[in-house]
């Protein structure tokens, strides 16, 4: 108060009292003297006090009662002037505050009097005013008399007078709680012991109230008393009160002094005892009153509602419920009950109004809502009362729609003159206003025909009411259309946004504390003390009990809330009331997802999604779900039922799209409006802001933008993302404009939707990506059957979903690809397919190259996870998806190839997995990847994929969709193989590392570790892997596979296979090459032998190639080379491994089942295989290794005929490496040395695989037919060929029996007829006849062995008869061609080359035979030349059957197929008996030539007097060349036999003479003619068989007996050989007649009779004694026969006969004197 208490103000207030004064003593100087007086003496004192005093003011207000005496008298006047001037001196004391509580009093009795004569009543007041507001000395009696003061001024006829008297009432009322509210604060510190107010307490007991404190509470409970129409009992002196002024006087003191009675327990059990009880009296009428009830019907009259009390008595109860909750729980339970019955439809409308208007001020306080909550709806056997407001107001806001208002007829259809917002109702139903001519759309609700303006009431958030401020009206006022619905609207808005608000700013807090609580307790310097925890533990029973509370508060209000909502949505005509109600539905659905209340969540999510649908629109996802348990049950709102209304069909909305509903069979069309799009949006709004919560219900917000999405065309693009679809589906669908600019909006949001599920949690994002994937599987069904274009949403958003999330892909990558792939992917609808398939290689690309944290080469567990779907798709069948699937990985391969790493065996996986049956664009893509993969990759992988890599390569090889893949994958074997050679070194290392890895692993496991081809170095597996594929793939059906793929082998075997280590040899051996041959052999074995016409498209097939069969021999040519070669040229590798012997007979198994195969191509071939492993020199041994590698100067034998393999054209330079090898070998493990008796031993499996092909394929057949197999001659020659080379190796084991064994293949070979196709191929084309080269070979053969035999021991010389055994069997070939089996030959002895052509085709042909006779025959003189005097030779008797062979020829002589076989069989037996004779007679003895001379008799006989005629063609010349032959045996005999006659049995040398005589005769041939019979007689012949007769005849010295034997005999068929001619010439002279006899005849005769004269001669000559007297006696007798020929007529046989009878003068001699008897 400084401005009152400054000197100035002082003096002014001392100079304003004296003016004052001397103004009241003028005025009363005539009227009033005492007053006067009064005055001047004042005028003095307050000199005197100022003079006397330093704290004026003090001393003033010490005396004021005197100073204030004055002016009191003058009031007492009554004049009005003087009283005015009085008043306004009082109170400018009263403001300078110096006025004691006396004067106050005396102050106050004085107003009291003016008031009592109603003087200056205005001035009073003020007065009053100044009094009480100025300071507090004003008290209990005094006050309570101020304070009826101004009630009684409040009632008087004037009004203004009254309207003051009631402002300064409020005033003073107020002033006195704020004095107590003053002195509780100066008291505040002073503690006092609370005293208990017992409850049946004296209600006037406040002897424990402060001043102030008692003044209030006397004023309160004088109010209450007169509210009540009770007496007073402090405000004494009170006439009159209305109720209204003491309700508005109570609700100011209640709303703006609450803590007076929260602090006070006195006043708190005021308002408990006193006016709750009142209010609740009062509301009594307001409650029973029935609209439109019949008054008669109750015994009492009901009292009507009264429009001010009821409005004022809410509005206390407004304040008590607001304000003093926390007392009043019981009383305020009953308070809200009585608001909710205010609402019922029977109440009248103002009383509704303001009941709406009193629930929103509630609805507009959250806290005190939970506070309801808590106390009523939480506690059992209570009313549920916050549940029942929420539910009122929806029954209210129904009711409006159901029941037309009613309650002011005649003013309904008015313009309401207190609409707030000034706008006109029109007519109900038009919802239109005409301004200017335009159409203005009104916003409002409208359902079935019931239409409701939307009035502007309030600012949100604020409950600014219109009728409960109305304290002035009397009458009930009219309540404009659409008030009411206005305010609930409202209600319902705030109250949602108040408990949300709220709840989710005290779940912020909470999470806030609990995130730096829980940061706390991560510290590391976290102490465990116990303070600690019981703070954390308060806390989680804090939150606890929060959280029932709002689940409470929600369980409570969302049904009702939900129904008022949706009923209001459906009505909603406005585009902002629309926003709200959206809004207010979603802010809801959010709440309840984030307390996890999923019913409610879903109910609320559900009605938003209706919205977004057209009416009735069939998705069943919203009428199955937990959450549509509202949408067809009604629930009961206090008992009266009102049904969930569902949206109606009358829609009042623009519709801006017209589409197709997304269903199996979709009927006709479906029109969105507006306010779906609207409704769209609010969920897009929902689901973007609030995904973290929905949960299970992205089911239905998704399953409900699907089909918008549908209905409005939105198709998918690249990404995900969806974009208007260009040609939308059919022609229903429609768009206005509006929607179509809103459409890219839309899709915009929709991705942005799904972009922000980044920042959804984990567990938020599973459901998305659940409900995506239920929606999927729904879009799916509807898709099954038919090829309509699927919805393709969920798939897309998936996409979008995963592609937003990589950088946690890890979390939902299982669930989202798990479905792509065993669903969507295998869906048979194709776009469908195709889409699953887009999204899964969109994702795993896209997760390949994310920038994941740590990076993928380090997390090969993520690297992994992704690329197993790749892998997956694999099992998939659809063709278009394996396209998406290897396009894919051809895309990774460019971009990401590498850094693929751990990944490689699936990428690699997915190439492998196409099968065969897939399609040529399939493995075509897939191939296209291996090259790339071959080409760029392979130095990037890990080694250990190398092996994939391999199986992959041979994969392709194997598929028969395209040739030139296969082809063209053997060449990238060829190039892997390359690649591993040449990173040899490294890939070895790492493969080692590996192995060593996984060997430590297996361990620790206990397991044994597995890989193809253990135990060998993981390198070497590498390479077997290569060649076991390889393998493979020689046995493809198709022969240029085969053909490639095994040059590919044995090239790459030849190149590279130095690297392998050598034990890996082992396995090379068995189980790559030796599987192979048995593969082919079988495949060759059982090939097919129908012709193929050709070879797919036009291509020409060679005859050589035309059956399968003919394409597996090549194969089998091939391979068999392939695997001798590498046995040639690696022996000395192969030899030191422990089962050379056994590999080597497996081999020569393989060759003797290629050489007996039928097939002229592999059986030759199979022999220029054995004939090149057995080139092989023994490998070298350790002592005298050389240092160069052996492959360098192991001296090759000559080949015997030339063998060209169809050899592959790679060199194989690399020689030092097998330097290297061979050096490690021996300085590691030194090789094996293989002795002597080992390499025997293969040598003689060799003979016995070479003796068993020739036995077998030599075998003539049982039967023939055209297809009858018979070996090829180069096949024959080959075979003999090789026996020669075979046979330097086994010649020191080799005895009989193998002689025997070759015996039988010599002859057999010798013996197989030619194909006459064949035969000009096999003779040379010049024109003498020769040898084939079969037969060559053969004698070769025998050759050999011959020469071997001559130079070898002793004890193999017992062989030669064998070897003239076959001789002779050959030179029996030349009569006799050899018989093949049953087969018809045709023998040509002898062919020149020009006469081939005359054979007929397809004959078998028995090809000059009688050269190859010829040259056995000269072999073997040539031989026996050498042998005759082996005891072998003699002892087998082998003269005899060279005589006994030669016997044939010689005894056919011209019958002989070639005319010289005879003359070379009889130079021959000239030359052998040149030689055996001598021998023969040396061993004459022995007996062991016995048996041969009779052989050699009939010989001489079978030759000298054939039974074969010479041809008529026969030249003279010839005849006499063959006679000299025939003089030639004579002379052998005469020179060789008969002089040796005492070594040579005699019946021999009697054979030999009867020889002899029947050859000294003439004996002509009878075909001669006449000319040529003087030449024809073999005159020659027969003089020299004669003169041998002759010769030994008379042999002069006869020494032993045995050659007089000889001589005898020899007369005496001489002599009776001449007898005989004679007699017969005799006879046939005397026949003939006339004719002359024969010439031959003729001849004959006359050489008898020449040899009768010159044995006569001879016998004259020889010595008497050797002459038998026999013999004589014979010459004797011939005479008479001769004197008989005397007749004669042949003029040459009388000279002849002249001479032989001159002779007999010897004889004639008389006859002896004495005959002795006996003797002739």
């Amino acid at each position: 108060m400084s401005g009152t208490n400054s000197p100035e103000a002082v003096k002014k207030l001392l100079e304003n009292m004296q003016s004052d004064l001397r103004a009241l003593s003028l005025e009363c100087k005539k009227k009033f003297p005492p007053v006067k007086e009064a005055a001047e003496s004042g005028i003095i004192k307050v000199k005197t006090i100022a003079a006397r005093n330093t704290e004026i003011l003090a001393a003033l207000k010490e005396n004021s009662s005197e100073v204030v005496q004055p002016f009191l008298m003058g009031c007492g006047t009554k004049e009005p002037k003087i009283t005015q001037l009085c008043l306004a001196a009082i109170q400018r004391l009263m403001s300078h505050e110096v006025v004691s509580e006396t004067a106050a009093g005396n102050i106050i009795n004085m107003l009291w009097q003016l008031m009592e004569n109603s003087l200056e009543e205005l001035k009073l007041l003020q007065t009053v005013l100044v009094l009480l507001t100025t300071n507090t000395v004003v008290h209990d009696e005094a006050l309570s008399k101020a304070i009826v003061l101004c009630f009684r001024l409040h009632f008087t006829k004037d009004n203004i007078t009254n309207n003051t008297a009631a402002a300064t009432v409020r005033q003073v009322v107020t002033v006195v709680f704020e004095r107590m509210v003053a002195e509780d604060e100066r008291h505040r510190d002073v503690i006092e012991q609370p005293v208990l107010v017992q409850a049946n307490s004296n209600r006037r007991s406040v002897s424990t109230l402060k001043p102030c404190a008692k003044d209030a509470y006397m004023l309160f409970q004088d109010l209450c008393q007169l509210v009540n129409a009770d007496a007073p009992y402090w405000l004494v002196g009170m006439t009159e009160m209305t109720r209204t002024f003491g309700l508005e006087l109570l609700e100011s003191v209640l709303n703006d002094f609450p803590q007076v009675f929260l602090q006070h327990q006195e006043f708190s059990f005021l308002l408990k005892e006193r006016v709750c009880p009142l209010v609740i009296k009062l509301f009594s009428p307001n409650i029973k009153f029935r609209q439109g009830s019949n008054t008669s019907s109750s015994p009492a009259p009901v009292e009507k509602p009264y429009f001010p009390i009821c409005m004022r008595l809410l509005r206390v109860v407004s304040v008590l419920i607001k304000q003093f909750y926390s007392l009043l729980v019981t009383e305020c339970e009953i308070f809200l009950s009585l608001l909710v019955k205010f609402l019922d439809a029977d109440k009248p409308q103002w009383l509704r109004a303001v009941a709406v208007e009193s629930i929103h001020r509630l609805c507009v306080q959250p806290q005190l809502l939970r506070s309801f909550c808590q106390s009523y709806d939480m506690k059992q056997h209570s009313t549920k009362v916050f549940r029942d407001i929420v539910n009122a107001l929806g029954s209210f806001i129904q009711s409006l729609f159901l029941v037309p208002p009613t309650g002011n007829p005649a003013t309904a259809n008015q313009a309401g003159n207190n609409n707030a917002g000034g706008t006109v109702s029109a007519p109900a139903n038009s919802g239109m206003l005409g301004i200017g001519g335009g159409v203005t759309l009104l916003p409002a609700f409208e359902y079935r025909g019931t239409w409701i303006p939307i009035l502007t009431i309030t600012v949100q958030g604020s409950a600014k009411a219109t009728y409960l401020e109305m304290l002035d009206k009397v009458e009930p006022p009219t309540i404009p259309e659409g008030y009411a619905m206005s305010v609930a609207f409202h209600c319902l808005l705030d109250l949602v946004r108040g408990i949300t608000s709220m709840i989710e700013g005290e779940l912020g807090e909470i999470e806030t504390e609990c995130q730096t609580t829980s940061e706390a307790a991560s510290s590391p310097t976290q102490s465990s003390e116990q303070p600690e925890l019981q703070s954390t533990s308060d806390q989680m029973d804090k939150e606890r009990a929060n959280r029932a509370v709002w689940e409470e508060m929600v369980n409570a209000c969302w049904c009702g809330l939900l129904a008022a909502l949706s009923l209001l949505l459906d009505a909603s005509t406005d585009e902002a009331a629309t926003e709200n109600i959206l809004k207010a539905e979603l802010t809801m659905a959010a709440l309840c997802g984030r307390l996890g209340l999923v019913t409610s969540r879903d109910a609320f999510i559900t009605a938003i999604c209706k919205g977004s649908l057209p009416p009735h629109y069939a998705l069943t996802v919203l009428n199955t779900t937990t959450a549509a348990t509202l949408s067809n049950k009604s629930y009961s709102i206090q008992g009266q039922n009102v049904m969930m209304i569902s949206p109606s069909s009358e829609s009042h909305q623009q519709v801006v799209a017209v589409g197709q509903p997304l269903a199996v069979q979709p009927q006709g069309t479906v029109m969105l409006t507006s306010k779906n799009i609207q409704c769209m949006r609010t969920l897009l709004n929902l689901a973007h802001c609030h995904g973290a919560v929905l949960g299970t219900s992205w089911q239905l917000v998704l399953a409900t933008l699907q089909h918008l999405v549908w209905i409005l065309g939105l198709k998918p693009s690249s990404g995900g993302a969806l974009k208007p679809g260009r040609a939308v589906e059919g022609p229903s669908t429609v768009l206005t404009t509006a929607v179509m600019t809103d459409l890219p909006v839309i899709s915009n949001i929709l991705s942005r939707l799904f972009e922000s599920s980044q920042y959804l949690d984990d567990v938020s994002l599973h459901h998305l990506i659940n409900a995506l994937c239920s929606l999927s599987l729904e879009a799916m069904d509807m898709a099954y059957g038919n090829n309509k274009e699927p919805s393709l949403f969920a798939v897309a958003k998936l996409l979008e979903t995963g592609l937003v999330n990589m950088h946690r892909i890890e979390i939902l990558w299982r669930p989202l690809t798990g479905h792509l792939l065993e669903k969507v992917c295998q869906h048979p609808n194709s776009r469908m397919r195709e889409w699953g398939a887009e999204a899964l290689t969109s994702l795993i690309k896209a997760g390949l190259t994310f920038n994941h944290e740590p990076p993928l080469s380090q997390n090969q567990r993520l690297q992994l996870l992704l690329l197993n779907p790749l892998k997956e798709m694999s099992s998939i069948n659809h063709p278009d998806i394996r396209l998406k699937q290897l396009e894919c990985v051809l895309q990774i391969l460019q971009s990401q190839g590498d850094n693929l790493g751990p990944g490689w065996p699936l990428v690699l996986g997915v190439m492998g997995a196409i099968r065969n049956d897939q399609g040529e664009s399939l493995i075509r893509t897939a191939f296209q990847c291996l090259q790339l993969v071959v080409t760029d990759f392979l130095p990037t992988m890990p080694c250990t994929c190398l092996q994939i890599v391999v199986d992959v390569a041979g994969s392709f090889g194997l598929h028969n969709q395209e040739l030139n893949i296969s082809l063209t994958s053997i060449g990238l074997l060829w190039n892997i193989s390359d690649y591993f050679f040449q990173r040899g070194e490294t890939i070895e290392k790492e493969l080692n590392k590996e192995e060593a890895a996984q060997q430590k692993q297996a361990e620790e496991k206990g397991v044994v570790l597995n890989r193809p081809f253990h135990p060998a170095p993981p390198f070497d597996c590498l390479w077997l892997c290569l060649y076991a594929k390889l393998g493979e793939l020689c046995v493809d059906p198709r022969p240029a596979v085969r053909k490639s793929a095994g040059q590919t082998l044995f090239s790459t075997i030849g190149a590279h296979g130095t690297l392998l280590q050598h034990s890996t040899w082992h396995t090379v051996i068995w189980k790559v090459l030796f599987h192979l041959l048995d593969r082919v052999r079988e495949s060759s074995t059982t090939a097919d032998k129908e012709k193929i016409e050709s070879g797919g498209g036009n291509i020409l097939i060679h005859h050589s190639r035309d059956t399968a069969e003919k394409q597996w021999a090549e194969t089998w040519v091939l391979t068999l080379a392939g695997v001798a070669r590498i046995f040639n040229t690696r022996r000395y590798l192969l030899q030191p491994l422990g089962d050379f012997s056994r590999a080597w007979d497996v081999l020569l198994d393989h060759i003797q089942s290629a050489a007996l195969s039928k097939n002229n191509e592999v059986s030759l071939a199979a022999l220029k295989s054995f004939q090149e492993i057995l080139q092989i020199v023994s490998p070298v041994r350790d002592s005298d290794k050389p240092e160069t590698p052996p492959a360098v100067n192991v001296p090759v034998p000559v080949l015997i005929g030339s063998i060209s393999g169809p050899g592959l054209n790679r060199p194989f330079v690399r020689t030092d490496s097998i330097g290297e090898r061979l050096g490690k070998c021996s300085s590691s493990e030194p090789p094996i040395v293989t002795d002597e008796l080992e390499d025997l031993n293969l040598w003689w499996a060799a003979w016995n695989t070479w003796y068993r092909i020739g036995s077998e394929s030599t075998k003539p057949p049982i039967t023939f037919d055209k297809l009858t197999f018979i070996p090829s001659q180069p096949f024959l020659t080959a075979l003999i060929q090789i026996f020669p080379a075979l046979y330097q190796h086994i010649k020191t084991g080799f005895n009989m029996d193998d002689l025997q064994k070759l015996g039988v293949i010599l002859h057999s070979a010798v013996s197989v007829p030619i194909s006459s196709d064949a035969s000009p191929f096999i003779l040379p084309s010049y024109t003498e006849a020769v040898l084939t080269s079969l037969q060559e070979a053969v004698l070769t053969a025998l050759d050999v062995l011959q020469k071997a035999i001559c130079v070898g021991p002793e004890n193999m010389q017992i062989m030669y008869p064998a070897i003239f055994d076959q001789l002779l069997a050959f030179v029996e070939f030349s009569c006799k061609p050899p018989q093949y089996g049953q087969l018809e030959t045709k023998h040509i002895a002898n062919a020149k080359y020009n006469q081939i052509q005359l054979f007929a085709p397809a004959e078998w042909v028995a090809l000059n035979y009688v050269p190859f006779a010829e040259r056995s025959l000269e072999v073997v003189v040539d031989l026996y030349q050498k042998t005759a005097c082996h005891k072998a030779v003699v002892n087998e008797k082998v003269l005899q059957n060279i005589i006994k062979t030669l016997r044939v020829p010689l005894s056919l002589k011209y019958s002989c197929p070639s005319e010289s076989t005879w003359k070379l069989a009889v130079s021959s037996l000239l030359k052998v008996l040149s030689i055996g004779l001598p021998v023969a007679r040396q061993h004459a003895s022995s007996g062991k030539f016995d048996s041969m001379w009779p052989e050699l008799a009939s010989t001489f006989e079978d030759f000298l007097f054939t039974k074969s005629i010479p041809p008529d063609n026969l030249s003279i010349q010839e005849f006499q060349r063959n006679e000299s032959i025939d003089v030639e045996v004579v002379q052998l005999i005469s020179t060789e036999i008969l002089p040796y006659a005492n070594f040579i049995p005699k019946e021999f040398v009697g054979q030999i003479m009867t020889m002899l005589n029947k050859g000294s005769i003439h004996s002509q041939s009878s075909s001669f003619t006449e000319a040529e019979i003087d030449i024809r007689l073999r005159e020659e012949f027969s003089k020299m068989c004669f003169e041998t007769l002759l010769q030994f005849s008379f042999s002069n010295k006869v020494t032993t007996p045995q050659e007089g034997y000889i001589s005898r005999m020899a007369l005496s068929v001489l002599l009776k050989r001449s007898q005989d001619v004679l007699h017969r010439y005799i006879e046939d002279e005397r026949l003939s007649g006339k004719c002359p006899l024969p010439r031959q005849q003729v001849t004959e005769i006359i050489f008898v009779l020449k040899a009768v004269s010159t044995l006569i001669d001879s016998l004259k000559k020889t010595q008497p004694e050797n002459v038998d007297g026999n013999t004589w006696a014979q010459v004797i007798a011939l005479y008479p026969t001769l004197v008989e020929c005397i007749t004669c007529s042949s003029s040459e046989v009388c000279s002849a006969l002249k001479e032989a009878l001159v002779p007999f003068k010897d004889f004639m001699q008389p006859p002896a004197s004495k005959v002795q008897n006996g003797e002739s």
